[in-house]
C-alpha cells in the first residue's frame, strides 16, 4: 500500500493556510473524494459538509466546495455543527460523503478535515489512499461540463435536527428537571446545541465556552482546559459540569466537588449500566492500548472484557463493528456508542451518564470513580525531524523499563498521528517507578531528536 501523505490519525491537520491545510489541498479532497464518490451516473451525487467555528473554515469550505461541484457533485453546507451531527446528517440526507472541518481540540491556528462515508463511519486507511492517489493525479480529467456542475444549498435546520436526535437517546422515562448543569463548550461547535439540548430536556443549565468570534475556539476552555469547567460547577453550585472539545466529539465529566472524570471512568459508569440494565453488547468494552489498566481490572471484576485498539477513535469503531460491541473509546473522553451514533459524540455520552445520575439519585462524586486507576503517566517529546523511534538508544530504554516492570504494568511508546510529537505512556503499580521509566525513556528521545 502506497505510504500516506495528506491522512494522520484523524483526517488531515495542520497549521491553517500552511501545506496541507491550505485551499490548494482542500480543493484536491473535493475533486479526488468527489471523484470516488460519483462513479455512478444514475442519480445526482451528494456531499455535506460542516464545519467547528474556526476562522480558517471560511477558508476551507469554499475549497472544498469548488473541488465537489466540479465533479458533478451537489453539497450541502451545514454551518458549525459537532462532527457526530455531520455523520447523523449524511445517513439522514442519504449522501454519499461527509465531510467535517475542524481540528478538533486544537487551537484556532489548526484545522482540518475528516471524511465519512454514506454510512456515517469516517473513511478506512484503504480509501484515504486511493483519495490521496487521485489527489496526487492529474485532476484535470473527469470534470463535470458546464450543465452538469454541482449546486450548492445552505440547510439551516442541520442544528436543529441534531438536537432532535441527541434528545431521542435521552430514556424517555426520566428527566433532567431539578439538575443544574454547566456546560463548557469550548467556543466551539457546540455552543448553541449543547445547552438547547440541555434546556430542553428539564436542566437548569449554565453555559460556558459559547461566544466563538473565529479565533477563541478550545482557548482555555473546552477538554484540554478542564480547569474552566471545574471553576464554573464551584461557582454556580451545578450538580454536575460537562466539558466538550471543539468539534464535540470528545467530553469529560465534572463531579460536584469541582473533580474531573475521564473517558475510562465514563465507559466504566456506561458499561457498568448498561450491563445492569441487559443492553451492554458484546459482553465488554472496545478502548485504545491508552486506557488504564484500571479499567481492565474493573470490568473483569464485573466479568466484561477489554479489547484494545491502536489509538484513534475510527480503530474503536471498527473493532466494535466487527465484534458487535456497543460501547467504546478513549481515555482522552472520545466515546462511542453505537446504539446512538457512528462516532464519538460528547453530548450523546453526556446524556447517558445523566441518566445513571437521575437514576441512581445519588451525586456525581458517588458515580465518577467506577475503579481505582492504575499510576499512569504520560509525557510528550517534541522533536524537529527524523525518526527517534528507531534509535537503538531509544529501542533499548522502551525494553529495559518494560523488563523492570516485571508484567506488573505496560510501556507505551508512539508517534503521535497529528503533531510532531512522541508520546510516551507508562503505568504500573508501582508510582515511582513508573515516573522513573518515563523520565528515562523521554531522555533517550530528546537525545535521539537532538
Amino acid at each position: 500500500m502506497k505510504t500516506r501523505g495528506y491522512f494522520g490519525t484523524d483526517g488531515i491537520r495542520g497549521r491553517a493556510n500552511v501545506y496541507p491545510m491550505t485551499a490548494e489541498v482542500a480543493l484536491r479532497v473535493g475533486l479526488a473524494a468527489g471523484k470516488l464518490y460519483s462513479g455512478a451516473p444514475d442519480r445526482r451525487h451528494l456531499v455535506v459538509i460542516g464545519k467547528d467555528t474556526r476562522l480558517s473554515g471560511y477558508m476551507i469550505e469554499p475549497a472544498l466546495v469548488a473541488g465537489f461541484t466540479s465533479v458533478g457533485m451537489d453539497v450541502r453546507t451545514l454551518g458549525p455543527i459537532p462532527t457526530p451531527g455531520v455523520a447523523m446528517m449524511t445517513r439522514s440526507m442519504r449522501a454519499d460523503l461527509g465531510v467535517m472541518i475542524s481540528a478538533s481540540h486544537n487551537d484556532f491556528a489548526d484545522n482540518g478535515i475528516k471524511l465519512f462515508g454514506p454510512d456515517g463511519y469516517k473513511l478506512s486507511d484503504e480509501r484515504e489512499t486511493e483519495i490521496e492517489a487521485l489527489m496526487d493525479a492529474g485532476l484535470q480529467e473527469g470534470l463535470a461540463g458546464p450543465k452538469q456542475l454541482g449546486r450548492v444549498v445552505r440547510i439551516d435546520e442541520a442544528a436543529a435536527r441534531y438536537v432532535e436526535i441527541v434528545k431521542a437517546t435521552f430514556p424517555k422515562s426520566l428527566t433532567l428537571s431539578g439538575l443544574r448543569v454547566a456546560v463548557d463548550c469550548a467556543n466551539g461547535a457546540a455552543y448553541k446545541v449543547a445547552p438547547t439540548a440541555l434546556y430542553e430536556l428539564g436542566a437548569e443549565v449554565i453555559s460556558v465556552g459559547v461566544a466563538p468570534d473565529g479565533f477563541n475556539i478550545n482557548e482555555e476552555c473546552g477538554t484540554t482546559h478542564p480547569a474552566t469547567i471545574s471553576a464554573a460547577v464551584r461557582q454556580y453550585r451545578a450538580d454536575i459540569g460537562i466539558s466538550v472539545d471543539g468539534d464535540a466529539d470528545r467530553i469529560l465529566i465534572c463531579d460536584e466537588k469541582g473533580q474531573i472524570v475521564d473517558g475510562d471512568q465514563i465507559m466504566a459508569l456506561i458499561a457498568d449500566s448498561w450491563a445492569k440494565h441487559g443492553t451492554l453488547a458484546g459482553g465488554g468494552v472496545v478502548a485504545t492500548v491508552m486506557s488504564n489498566l484500571g479499567l481492565e481490572r474493573f470490568l473483569a471484576d464485573q466479568g466484561l472484557a477489554l479489547h484494545r485498539t491502536q489509538v484513534g477513535d475510527r480503530y474503536v469503531s471498527a473493532k466494535m463493528r466487527e465484534a458487535h460491541f456497543n460501547v467504546g473509546g478513549e481515555q482522552s473522553g472520545h466515546i462511542i456508542l453505537s446504539d446512538y451514533s457512528t462516532t464519538g459524540d460528547g453530548l450523546i455520552a453526556a446524556l447517558q451518564v445523566l441518566a445513571e445520575l437521575v437514576r441512581s439519585g445519588k451525586q456525581m462524586s458517588d458515580l465518577a470513580r467506577q475503579f481505582e486507576p492504575v499510576p499512569q503517566l504520560l509525557e510528550n517529546v517534541r522533536f524537529a525531524g527524523g525518526k527517534p523511534l528507531e534509535s537503538a538508544a531509544v529501542k533499548s530504554a522502551i525494553a529495559d523499563a518494560e523488563q523492570r516492570l516485571n508484567g506488573c504494568g505496560r510501556v507505551l511508546v508512539r508517534a503521535s498521528g497529528t503533531e510532531p510529537l512522541i508520546r510516551i505512556m507508562a503505568e504500573g503499580d508501582d508510582e515511582k517507578l513508573v515516573g522513573q521509566l518515563v523520565k528515562e525513556i523521554a531522555g533517550a528521545v530528546r537525545q535521539a531528536a537532538a
